[in-house]
């Protein structure tokens, strides 16, 4: 019988990932699943989407297929600014 243990909240620390890292992690995840949502939510083609955020389609292209690891946190709130979300940090 498989033991099912009860998340954290936070898949990244679940995974074994530092606390720092997870955090980081964790909103990286969160601001790429809202831009996603936002260029849904829009309709916006690839290409619009580009001309929205400010970057090539093949950006948009790995954002959409959740690559996180070619966005920063910092290019993530510049991308979420630019397509009019509000980000707010909250810190526990």
């Amino acid at each position: 019988m498989e033991t099912i243990t009860e998340s954290s909240g936070n898949v990244f620390a679940d995974l074994g990932f530092s606390a720092e890292e997870s955090a980081l992690l964790a909103m990286r995840a969160e601001l790429m699943a809202r831009l996603r949502e936002t260029i849904a939510e829009r309709g916006w083609t690839q290409t619009e989407a580009a001309s929205h955020l400010g970057i090539g389609q093949s950006r948009v292209s790995d954002l959409v297929r959740g690559k996180w690891e070619k966005f920063s946190l910092d290019m993530l709130v510049t991308l979420a600014t630019r397509a009019g979300r509000k980000v707010v940090v909250a810190v526990d």
